[in-house]
């Protein structure tokens, strides 16, 4: 069994003087005018004609006028919305004059309800299922969870609830737990916002996709201030009817006197516990007021001990300054004749002093002239002693300017025997090519005679053959001229490079 704690502030909703609370006086307001609505209800319901719901009971109640005068759906989202102010309005009123947690038993929590229920079964679609057809409203309850993240925790504890089978049971368990968290309002604001997707249940007239259904979710938000502590779990939620009771709302004259006397009366009653309770604020006043006097008064005794005994001191301070200033005239006597000794010894002193100091003034000039002397002797060392470091400074200069020198020397040597031996190195790498090359230009000159006495072989055949033969003659002729050509002016470019190599 859920509940849900017990909102701050309900007690004591208006105060009267001095902030002594009111109790009731609020909620008599309230009665009265929720009966001179429940009056006006009554001089109209003879006016009233009854519509019957979709389940084809009674239904809702609506003024007699011609059919043709409004819509009948229109007509009933005006019932539906005016019979839920009533049971929002009369659910509150009775809960604040109850004074304690509503329980499932309560009358006007039950009627709510199943005003609730009609309000959101208005306007839903028929949906096949495999057994029947199928009219539920928690297919669109059950859609909130995927609008409002904290509704998943509600639903998930309508589900783990045993003894639900029907749809219509765990819907109606889920509307019992969102009273209980104080969340209706928010659950179906988040729910008729999104047309979108109720529109998958309702048709287009229905109460949840028109104005009337934002005005209930606005009314809803009232639940806030009531709680509620019912037990889902043993209630049988499948198999309950729910009618809609209007004699809870529409009320007859003597009723509405009786309730006006009780009312009359309790307002009698909350004036006299107002005015008892401004006499015990008063006696309380009254009491801390003579507290306060005491303690007062205990001050002001101790603030008299304390200046009589200021006053003694103040006496003894006067006393020990008449002490002080004769005392101080002594010492100022004392002071006046020390003074004048001491002014004669100053005088005498001053004129010694005027004796010697003629002879310090020669000595002074004396040890200044020397000093002179000194001075300017000192000037002259330091002088020659800077010559002498300034020729020590060009002096290390130029030995740095000679090492320098020696060094680049040394590297300019270095890099000549490295250049002497790399000289050395190619005339071996020539006259080894030189000899390479000479050996190849004998190779060359034997390869000559031998090419000679092929051509005199050739010349010797070509001579034998027939005239027809002659161009191939002079042809093969004019190829061994060609090659020898080439074999002399190889030889001769070899014999050049090696000469110019030996150069």
């Amino acid at each position: 069994m859920a509940k849900v704690s017990r909102l701050d502030g309900l007690q004591g909703a208006s105060t009267g003087p001095a902030g002594v609370p009111l109790q009731g006086r609020g909620n008599n307001r309230g009665r009265a005018m929720t009966f001179q609505v429940w009056g006006r209800r009554r001089e109209a319901s003879h006016d009233l004609a009854w519509v019957p719901d979709a389940e084809g009971g009674r239904g809702t109640a609506m003024r007699r006028r011609t059919p043709a005068t409004k819509d009948p759906t229109a007509v009933e989202r005006a019932n539906l919305l005016n019979m839920a102010k009533l049971s929002i309005k009369g659910l509150i009123e009775s809960a604040l004059s109850f004074g304690r947690t509503l329980d499932s038993d309560y009358p006007p929590l039950q009627q709510f309800f199943v005003v609730m229920e009609h309000c959101l079964k208005h306007g839903l679609k028929v949906r096949k299922s495999f057994l029947s057809y199928n009219k539920t409203i928690w297919g669109p309850l059950e859609l909130v969870e995927k609008l409002y993240p904290e509704a998943e925790e509600i639903g998930a504890s309508v589900r783990d609830l045993p003894g639900l089978k029907t749809p219509l049971g765990r819907a109606r368990a889920w509307l019992r737990l969102a009273l209980m968290q104080k969340k209706m309002a928010d659950y179906l604001r988040c729910l008729i916002i999104q047309r979108d997707l109720l529109s998958e249940f309702y048709e287009y007239h229905a109460l949840m996709m028109e104005e009337e259904g934002a005005v209930i979710v606005g009314l809803l938000v009232g639940l806030n201030v009531i709680d509620a502590n019912l037990c889902v779990k043993g209630e049988d939620l499948d198999s309950q009817v729910g009618v809609i009771d209007f004699s809870m709302y529409l009320k007859n004259e003597e009723d509405i006197g009786n309730k006006e006397r009780n009312v009359q009366i309790a307002a009698i009653l909350d004036q006299k516990n107002y005015v008892e309770e401004l006499n015990r604020q008063l006696n309380s006043t009254v009491s801390s007021l003579h507290s306060r006097v005491d303690s007062l008064e205990k001050s002001n005794t101790k603030l008299i001990e304390e200046l009589a005994i200021a006053k003694n001191n103040i006496i003894k301070l006067q006393e020990e300054n008449h002490q002080l200033r004769s005392e101080n005239k002594l010492i100022l006597m004392k002071t006046q004749q020390h003074l004048e000794v001491t002014k004669v010894d100053v005088e005498t002193e001053l004129q010694t002093y005027k004796h010697s100091r003629q002879g310090l003034d020669e000595m002074y000039n004396e040890a200044r002239r020397q000093l002179r002397d000194e001075s300017q002797l000192r000037q002259d060392v330091e002088n020659e002693l800077a010559v002498q470091v300034s020729m020590k400074h060009e002096i290390e200069l130029a030995m740095k300017l000679l090492e320098k020198d020696i060094h680049e020397k040394q590297d300019t040597l270095i890099g000549l025997r490295q250049q002497l031996e790399e000289v050395k190195a190619i005339n071996i790498e020539m006259y080894q090519k030189l000899q390479g090359s000479e050996d190849g230009l004998k190779e060359k000159n034997e390869i000559i005679a031998r090419l000679e006495e092929k051509t005199s072989k050739i010349t010797a055949a070509m001579r034998q053959l027939e005239q027809s033969d002659n161009d191939l003659l002079t042809q093969t002729r004019t190829i061994a001229m060609s090659l020898v050509k080439c074999a002399s002016s190889d030889t001769q470019d070899q014999y050049k490079l090696v000469k110019d190599i030996s150069f």
